[in-house]
């Protein structure tokens, strides 16, 4: 999604300076809206279930990725609800892309990272649970990524042109989010079966975050032998 909204970007704004100034506007909010997600994220993690969680980044990215792509494969549909803002298909189409790229970022510090840790604390044997997020981390992440730039690129190499292919990029999304939000149901009842079971295995909700970062320095202090 971020390549060919930044190819919409650049004919939207052609002037370096335009470019640089949406770019700077844009860091600044997707900061501002980031930092209020988390502390909305806090509020869902502790009064919602974790199912319905971790649904909403991938049901966000889904909203947000079906827009952006009808407005760049079907613009004269949209054209009259782009007249009636004053503004063109492709304008609408840029600011799309910015509003997904800035919900994606949002929604996976806020509420991704913490619900991804609490599926780890979840798993009973210890060294699975490390090996898994090694899994996770290390390798899955990398891979997906570059996994997806070598997909993308032949696709452009295949069909010619990035244009070509942004509807086989838009149907490759939908059905990756949609496996997405089929592994947090299949997941969903596991999770909230352990903590039924063992309710001070898992920590409580708004505290993920902190924990993570606060685990390694506690173990440490435990380690420490007092001089005295």
């Amino acid at each position: 999604v971020e390549v060919t909204w930044k190819s919409k970007l650049k004919q939207q704004f052609p002037d370096p300076s335009s470019y640089a100034a949406f770019m700077g506007n844009f860091s600044s909010a997707t900061g501002l809206i980031t930092f209020f997600s988390m502390l909305l994220g806090r509020f869902i993690l502790k009064r919602t279930k974790w199912t319905f969680a971790a649904s909403i980044p991938p049901l966000t990215l889904l909203s947000t990725g079906i827009i952006f792509f009808s407005l760049n494969l079907l613009p004269t549909a949209w054209a009259p609800l782009a007249g009636l803002l004053g503004m063109t298909p492709l304008a609408l189409a840029v600011l799309a892309g910015a509003a997904q790229n800035i919900a994606s970022k949002a929604t996976k510090y806020s509420l991704f990272d913490p619900c991804k840790e609490i599926a780890y604390i979840s798993m009973d044997d210890p060294e699975q649970r490390t090996k898994g997020k090694a899994a996770v981390d290390v390798i899955g992440g990398p891979f997906g990524k570059s996994f997806g730039s070598i997909l993308q690129q032949m696709l452009i190499l295949s069909l010619g042109s990035l244009a070509a292919s942004t509807p086989y990029l838009g149907l490759i999304l939908f059905l990756v989010i949609l496996n997405w939000v089929r592994a947090v149901r299949d997941l969903g009842p596991q999770v909230a079966k352990k903590q039924q079971l063992q309710p001070n295995l898992l920590p409580k909700p708004n505290d993920v975050t902190e924990g993570s970062n606060n685990s390694s320095y506690d173990n440490n202090a435990k380690n420490q032998k007092s001089p005295l």
